[in-house]
């Protein structure tokens, strides 16, 4: 039996104890109110995987069979959890340590039913903070039902920390310019899911854009003054110059103010304790309007001013402020000088990541979180390999630096193209690696994952997963970089490995095809999802074959026909637009659209 996170002290039994139809869960005078829904979870657990549902009371019952209650000698996070011939007891030090408890007897029942094997489970985090940070920004933004299903799913693996990552896509009053072409999210869905994460014990975490990130709002007419850089609404939208330009002047006394507007208007909705204002990747500061000041003063005091006079203003009004720390790393003396409530979120995303930022940080004396990425950006399929890598090392550095949690991250590079569900191993290994220092190897998680999440017997469905992202040459980022940057697709030579490609993933395609008929409902719709980003792949590697044997005069790597490809993608896109809508708002998919359909035009007019 598989339990993820792993328990830091389990050990099983022989017996197994049965849970009929008639007895009940019986919830004792130490639980608290929130401890009903935990309750219910775990009812509707039993349902689904025995058939049956054991009612819920309080108090006492001749016919318990499971007891629920709280334990004052346990930390607020911890639980203990046995099952035995008498029954099944889970207590916990407060409602958080009750509910991971309960989230445990749940993957005990998803895997057994109800014939329970004996088991003695002592268990607590190995790091405070466990969070979850998801782009809603930069291509889609989730429906509210999407991001309460990730909450219940985040909780189901005892994540404690929802961040979402904003720069103009929510309803700011006054900023209708920036989000009129969009579908931003509203102050109640943002209250609502609040709410909803609450009696998960998850922290939801407003973040919003506060210095680089604002390349939409610095980009129109009313706001374009307060861009670093001159007359930024003369270049065209590109998915590759909303990453490199986006940089506000802080030299302008204005936009001090217009931050502090947004933060003042976002901040209320939350009852986190916490306020990210980002800060990271300030890339033109000290290029443009602020060049004169720079020269003066230097960049790295540009810098430090903006980031403390914003997170001192956070201070004031009585939260904690969080800023990304890649800009700081290369002066982290300077964390001295930011209040003392102030988190530094240390970014690394490589596969190999080094621990030199954390242990830099650590010297200086911050406060951090380390926070890894689950490889899903420029992707139609997470590179699961690159997220196992790097999330373990980025884990194992916050233990050994005694960082203060774990942010496990998934942004949206040109567009969020990846159906974001596609990213669940990722996030799970983000959940586990930060709960227990014990780390399974790739192969091991991999199996436990494709068995607890995904209810696949034959526990091959994540390593499927791992086969599909190295299996293209021409990508998504080369399709949308050929596009905006007018540049020379791959040579014949650099492309000589698609034919391969395409087959393996043909093999890959038919392998998934034929594990439905043993996979539950929740399963299969992944594999849908999956079978579209395959497709995807293809037709984009097919593209980038027959652009390139126009560009260079030479022959296809491969047979392609340019009329019917062109259809191809056409007919592909109205597949992916309909995933897209299945859990996304209809946010930036025109951009996406505009990239295929471009594309499709041109693939028309080539004769090779």
């Amino acid at each position: 039996m598989y339990l993820l996170p792993e328990p830091q002290e389990v050990v099983f039994g022989e017996g197994i104890y049965t849970i009929t139809f008639d007895p009940k869960i019986v919830l004792d005078d130490t639980c608290s109110p929130d401890a009903f829904a935990y309750g219910k979870l775990l009812q509707e657990e039993f349902l689904v995987s025995a058939g049956y549902g054991p009612a819920l009371t309080r108090g006492m019952s001749k016919k318990a069979a499971i007891r629920l209650g709280i334990a004052s000698s346990l930390k607020e996070d911890e639980y203990r959890l046995e099952v035995s011939g008498e029954g099944v007891r889970i207590e916990g030090g407060g409602d958080a340590g009750l509910m991971y408890g309960v989230q445990t007897l749940r993957q005990m029942v998803r895997q057994a039913g109800a014939r329970l094997p004996f088991v003695r489970i002592h268990d607590f985090p190995e790091i405070k903070n466990r969070g979850f940070y998801h782009d809603v920004t930069r291509g889609r933004i989730p429906t509210l039902s999407f991001l309460k299903g990730l909450a219940d799913q985040m909780a189901f693996y005892k994540m404690n920390q929802l961040q979402l990552y904003i720069e103009h896509s929510f309803l700011f009053e006054d900023l209708s310019e920036v989000w009129r072409d969009d579908t931003p999210l509203t102050a109640q869905e943002i209250m609502e899911l609040d709410a909803y994460c609450r009696k998960l014990n998850i922290e939801l975490v407003p973040n919003v854009s506060c210095f680089g990130h604002l390349y939409k709002v610095l980009r129109t007419k009313s706001y374009e003054h307060l861009c670093e850089l001159p007359e930024p609404r003369k270049a065209p939208f590109g998915f590759y110059e909303r990453m490199a330009h986006h940089t506000i002047d802080v030299t302008n006394e204005e936009s001090l103010t217009f931050i502090k507007g947004l933060i003042e208007e976002f901040m209320p909705l939350f009852t986190s304790e916490h306020f990210n204002i980002g800060g990271d990747e300030t890339f033109d500061l000290g290029k443009g309007k602020s060049r004169q000041e720079a020269e003066r003063i230097g960049v790295k005091r540009l810098y430090m001013d903006f980031i403390k006079e914003i997170c001192e203003f956070v201070v004031e009004k009585g939260k904690k402020p969080m800023f990304w720390g890649d800009i700081i790393c290369d002066f982290p003396e300077c964390v001295k000088e930011l209040p003392k409530e102030t988190t530094c979120l240390n970014w690394g995303y490589e596969k190999y990541q080094s621990d030199e930022s954390a242990k830099k940080l650590a010297a200086a004396g911050a406060v951090q979180y380390c926070c890894p990425g689950v490889s899903g950006w420029n992707q139609m399929v997470n590179q699961l390999d690159v997220a196992y890598e790097n999330i373990k090392r980025m884990c194992t550095y916050a233990v050994q630096y005694g960082a203060v949690g774990v942010l496990t991250t998934d942004w949206g590079d040109y567009g969020h193209v990846n159906h974001p569900d596609l990213g669940i191993p990722g996030r799970i290994y983000g959940a586990a690696f930060a709960w227990n220092k014990n780390i399974p190897d790739f192969e091991e998680i991999n199996r436990r994952i494709s068995r607890v999440e995904f209810g696949d017997k034959s526990e091959t469905f994540v390593s499927l997963l791992t086969e599909i992202s190295g299996s293209w040459v021409f990508k998504w980022e080369d399709a949308v970089r050929y596009r905006e940057q007018k540049g020379k697709a791959f040579t014949r030579e650099e492309l000589a490995g698609t034919g391969k490609a395409l087959e393996e993933l043909e093999r890959i395609a038919d392998k998934l095809r034929g594990m439905t008929p043993e996979l539950p409902p929740r399963t299969n719709a992944l594999i849908h999802a999956c079978l579209v980003a395959v497709r995807g792949m293809e037709l984009i590697q097919k593209t980038g074959v027959l652009v390139s044997a126009r560009d260079y005069q030479t022959e296809p790597a491969i047979p392609v026909d340019g009329t019917l490809l062109a259809g191809e993608l056409e007919e592909w896109f109205m597949f992916y637009k309909e995933l897209w809508h299945s859990v996304s708002k209809e946010s930036e998919l025109y951009r996406i659209q505009d990239v295929i359909f471009w594309y499709a035009d041109l693939l028309r007019s080539i004769e090779v």
